[in-house]
């Protein structure tokens, strides 16, 4: 996997602009819809754990959308705006981590393998973390580059970078 250096940052001065025009977008998103998300596998409890612990510090917007309840409830699981942002925390190690010819990036301190799905949306899956994450966005919401950003933080802050073995 090729994680070329494109990193994301926001700067204080432009955030301010940037947090209230979500704090506006996610008073008109619904929060009260729920998404259909499989869990993964169930993870070696090691990885739950971390993924128990990622949830608990996922932000309530992504991309100006809300926090999205997910069936079946799981903590392995997160969705924004519907079905819009999905997160899946614990999965196995995806095929394409392999390739060398696959594209990524590095937001907030976080490696992210980046895939293009079909339907013109993006997979983000981390990378060098001790627990697979992987986000599904869907084409809409695929061009908004600061949408990992909130997502990065919470990854950095509770699944310590390593390789994972599942």
């Amino acid at each position: 996997m090729s994680l070329h250096r494109r990193s994301v940052r926001v700067r204080a001065m432009s955030a301010v602009p940037a947090a209230m025009a979500l704090v506006a977008l996610s008073a008109c998103s619904s929060g009260d819809s729920e998404a259909r998300v499989d869990p993964p596998p169930a993870p070696p409890a090691k990885v739950a754990e971390l993924c128990a612990a990622l949830h608990g510090e996922l932000p309530e917007t992504v991309a100006g959308l809300a926090r999205t309840r997910t069936e079946p409830e799981s903590a392995l699981t997160a969705a924004w705006g519907g079905s819009a942002i999905v997160l899946r925390c614990g999965i196995p190690k995806p095929p394409a981590m392999a390739d060398p010819k696959q594209e990524g990036v590095h937001v907030n301190g976080v490696a992210w393998l980046l895939e293009k799905l079909d339907d013109g949306g993006f997979r983000f899956t981390t990378g060098m973390r001790l627990a697979y994450t992987e986000v599904v966005v869907d084409k809409e919401h695929a061009t908004d580059a600061g949408m990992l950003v909130g997502l990065s933080t919470a990854v950095a802050g509770t699944v310590p970078e390593g390789i994972s073995t599942y």
